[in-house]
């Protein structure tokens, strides 16, 4: 089964993309960590008790991966945007299955006492144009309880593309109202319900 599990916004430089986000919500953006495995680092935004955002940027203090980073931010560039969304898997081997071929790989990670595996496409970036959800699967505690809660709760996510059934067809276990796939140009785009009013992504 998948369900939604958090939304990634893609930065050249953290600290640029944690103010954008912070401009655009009015709330402050909570301590992350580091992904030795990809040379990234991140900050956090609670979106509920199981749901949360991340702001994501390569990391330069850390050395380079052997392998390309994950949601392509090898090839970022421009202001910071929501890039990707991810969905939580209660069986990752099985919803693997069913997604596209190039979907990934599962890698297990960790951090601190976190633990998950995450399907990473070989060559970072996903298929469908990035509009591809990543898949998750935590393995113990999930992120969200810990970070503040603000009052922040995702609306729905709008995820458009060509070639839309396909996508679709890759997720045949997905069933949440608020994530829409249809047919349109590329883009990805997100509500926010925050105390100060809706916020699009």
């Amino acid at each position: 089964m998948l369900s939604f599990d958090h939304l990634a916004v893609s930065c050249t430089v953290l600290s640029d993309g944690t103010s954008w986000l912070e401009d655009r919500l009015g709330l402050s953006l909570s301590n992350g960590g580091e992904h030795p495995d990809f040379g990234t680092y991140n900050k956090l935004l609670s979106l509920g008790p199981e749901e949360y955002l991340e702001v994501i940027a390569i990391n330069p203090a850390a050395p380079a991966p052997a392998r390309p980073r994950w949601f392509g931010l090898d090839d970022f560039s421009g202001p910071p945007r929501l890039t990707n969304w991810i969905l939580r898997s209660s069986d990752l081997d099985r919803d693997l299955a069913d997604a596209h071929a190039d979907a990934g790989t599962p890698i297990p990670l960790s951090r601190g006492d976190l633990r998950w595996r995450m399907a990473v496409p070989a060559q970072g970036a996903l298929p469908f144009d990035q509009m591809h959800p990543a898949l998750i699967g935590w393995d113990g505690p999930h992120p969200a309880p810990r970070l503040p809660d603000q009052g922040v709760r995702l609306k729905h996510v709008r995820i458009t593309h060509p070639h839309a059934d396909m996508l679709a067809g890759c997720l045949p276990s997905l069933d949440d109202p608020r994530l829409v796939i249809e047919a349109g140009p590329i883009s990805l785009t997100a509500q926010l319900q925050t105390p100060h009013g809706v916020v699009t992504l």
